[in-house]
């Protein structure tokens, strides 16, 4: 088990009662998600943590693969998704580099706060442009902190290391958008509530 793991594991309760930062701006993403939905998309998330945004948008998809690093994270995610009812969900521990996924598998792939957490989020960008069939949607909402978070980066660093806090990258606007168009992607919409919050992307993979 991975310091990652082993970090999502241990704060997976706490992280369940947490609330959103910015709940108009996340109930935005949502609204504009469901745009580009409708009940024949298979979808897969990546970092689904607690299973909310999942159990969100499941009534508007034929089914959704809900991914986590962290079991602690998917076993609240499958009581909560229980309790609502919701049975079209199916949670999976794994990682991007561990998933066996064929080219051309999903509709629309989610991906919120978890690009900044990976080691190579260009390479990332570029298995989840195969993974989505041509057409397809990818919507993912990323914190980058490559300009005046010279501070944070410090802590971050300091921090993760001893296990404390989670692994995160630097970078800035600029240079997500570039590794979306690099790996062949047309960013249909993109989105940042201030200069401090995640940048909300949604991209197509073209026919």
């Amino acid at each position: 088990m991975t310091k990652q793991n082993q970090f999502w594991d241990r704060v997976a309760h706490k992280y369940a009662k947490r609330k959103v930062t910015n709940e108009d701006a996340y109930q935005k993403k949502l609204q504009q998600t469901r745009g580009y939905l409708n009940k024949d998309v298979e979808m897969l998330e990546l970092g689904c943590g607690t299973g909310t945004t999942a159990i969100h948008l499941a009534p508007c998809v034929r089914h959704i693969r809900a991914v986590d690093i962290s079991l602690n994270m998917l076993e609240i995610a499958q009581e909560k998704a229980q309790k609502a009812g919701v049975d079209n969900i199916s949670f999976d521990c794994s990682d991007l580099d561990e998933m066996a996924v064929e080219n051309q598998r999903y509709d629309v792939i989610l991906a919120h706060n978890i690009l900044h957490l990976l080691e190579d989020k260009a390479v990332a960008i570029h298995r989840i442009f195969k993974m989505l069939k041509p057409g397809g949607v990818f919507i993912s909402s990323t914190a980058c902190l490559g300009q005046g978070f010279l501070w944070l980066k410090v802590i971050v660093g300091v921090g993760s290391f001893f296990g404390f806090l989670p692994a995160v990258k630097f970078f800035r606007v600029d240079e997500l958008k570039k590794d979306f168009i690099d790996a062949g992607f047309q960013i249909a919409e993109d989105w940042q509530p201030s200069k401090s919050q995640a940048l909300f992307i949604i991209a197509r993979k073209p026919q």
